[in-house]
């Protein structure tokens, strides 16, 4: 791809940003009209759960195709079929009639959606070359993520109540289209040096191991054990399955060499748990907020500020940060401001006084905030730039599973604890394995950012980065010859 200037490199970047806007701004939103989707589609908890991740569900699945086929095929090209499906889907899903209906549309949704985030991620990182400026690059994409946080429960609230729930997916539609018609102007296609060869089986590997592992979460609550193990048996023989089969194909669907890099698997892990804590945090949020307090979205969208403001103004902040000292201060920040949160409502019952919730949730938001450049730019920075679409898909694949995972279980911990008891008198009792299983989350992201961003974990990326450069030229040369 040719140098850009610089006016058109951050062109690049604003373009790739609306794509992160409208699916980011999609997930927020939809937490905020979930009660309201309950009431009139009828659903259960678990049928919530399934609104929620059926969405992130299909992503987290395709991310890693996603990423390779752009690799493969031009970043450009995919990147414009994912906005023309997700755009699709959002209509589709505006016009469910049912919740099974809008199950089956929000996977549409996802279909699109897994061709956006990491191949725009992968569109930045070979457009902004320079490690500084790929870096505040990042904390850009990460500013957006604040932002979707700010806005999403704020507008999604004003458009459930004046509007409907239905309303939350007509904003994807104007955004959409001019994003499509924008980086078919402005953003240049490009592709990895050389094509990756598909991995279909690899690729059927990972559908079964996601959905079935996230089915038995969801259903054991309702179903029980026995009726779940099969799909936990699914499960484990996926992810076994895996762990044989990808080591021996030259071109993997997920190259398990990268592991070898302990700030790559040590981004991988947070990731997983970070988002994990932001799924659990707004699926107990959003439902406590308005059918426990009795507030409707637009004021239990007003509540949710406290979070999203400190997120949208510490995710350009980590940016920098991480252009300037590394990972390693935003994660340990991150690790102990998210730990903190969740021990306020585990341990405190935060939800019951105004101020603790207020301070709960404003803590959460700075570790959320600062959590997300540190991942992406270590995911992306010490691989070759040829695998950069690989390497991000991985990284969008983690905050999706993560995102998946912490509504599954929390959800199903909340399920187990109210059973058949009236909501409001048992929720906050309910809810609270769940704000351990958070706190968790946090002392993992602290814990794996002390031990993944020091000198040892640097020289393990830098010996992981010259084996994949070496493979890449035996490889190149052999098919040369």
């Amino acid at each position: 791809m040719p140098e850009l200037s610089h006016r058109r490199r951050f062109l690049v970047l604003a373009i790739c940003c609306m794509s992160l806007l409208i699916v980011s701004l999609d997930v927020t939103a939809l937490n905020v009209a979930l009660p309201s989707m309950q009431r009139e589609l009828d659903a259960s908890t678990a049928g919530l759960q399934w609104a929620v991740d059926a969405y992130t569900l299909v992503l987290a699945a395709l991310l890693m195709l996603a990423g390779s086929t752009a690799d493969r095929i031009g970043r450009k090209r995919v990147f414009m079929s994912g906005l023309a499906v997700f755009t699709l889907g959002s209509l589709l899903c505006s016009l469910a009639p049912n919740l099974q209906a809008l199950v089956a549309f929000r996977m549409l949704q996802a279909v699109g959606g897994s061709m956006l985030n990491p191949v725009a991620m992968s569109i930045i990182t070979n457009t902004f070359t320079d490690p500084r400026e790929r870096a505040r690059a990042i904390g850009v994409w990460g500013g957006v993520v604040g932002l979707s946080m700010a806005a999403g429960p704020l507008a999604g609230g004003l458009l459930v109540d004046s509007v409907g729930w239905r309303s939350i997916f007509w904003v994807n539609l104007p955004v959409g289209l001019a994003a499509l018609l924008l980086t078919l102007r402005f953003v240049p296609e490009s592709r990895a040096p050389r094509a990756r060869r598909p991995d279909p089986v690899g690729q059927v590997l990972v559908i079964a191991l996601f959905g079935s592992l996230t089915y038995a979460i969801i259903e054991a609550p309702a179903s029980g054990a026995a009726s779940v193990l099969p799909f936990a048996a699914v499960a484990l023989a996926a992810l076994l399955g895996l762990l044989l089969y990808e080591p021996r194909r030259a071109e993997p669907l997920i190259d398990l060499r990268f592991f070898r890099s302990a700030p790559f698997s040590g981004a991988t892990v947070i990731a997983v748990s970070a988002f994990a804590a932001l799924g659990g945090f707004l699926f107990l949020s959003t439902l406590y907020l308005q059918n426990v307090r009795g507030y409707d979205a637009l004021h239990a969208g007003l509540w949710m500020l406290p979070m999203a403001i400190p997120c949208f103004l510490c995710a350009p902040l980590s940016g920098r940060l991480v252009g300037s000292r590394g990972p390693r201060p935003s994660l340990l920040a991150a690790g102990v401001t998210i730990t903190a949160s969740g021990v306020l409502f585990a341990a405190f019952e935060a939800e019951t006084s105004d101020v603790t919730l207020f301070l709960g949730y404003v803590l959460f938001g700075i570790g959320f905030g600062l959590v997300n450049a540190p991942i992406t730019n270590t995911a992306v920075s010490g691989m070759p730039r040829a695998q950069a679409g690989v390497a991000a898909a991985v990284a969008s694949t983690s905050r999706q599973l993560g995102q998946t995972l912490g509504v599954a279980v929390v959800g199903a911990v909340l399920a187990s604890g109210v059973g058949s008891s009236p909501y409001r008198e048992v929720f906050v009792r309910a809810a609270r394995p769940g704000w351990w299983i958070l706190t968790a989350c946090g002392a993992a992201v602290l814990v794996l950012g002390a031990l993944t961003s020091g000198r040892w974990a640097r020289r393990t990326a830098e010996r992981t980065a010259e084996r994949l450069e070496s493979a890449e030229v035996r490889e190149a040369a052999r098919v040369g010859a």
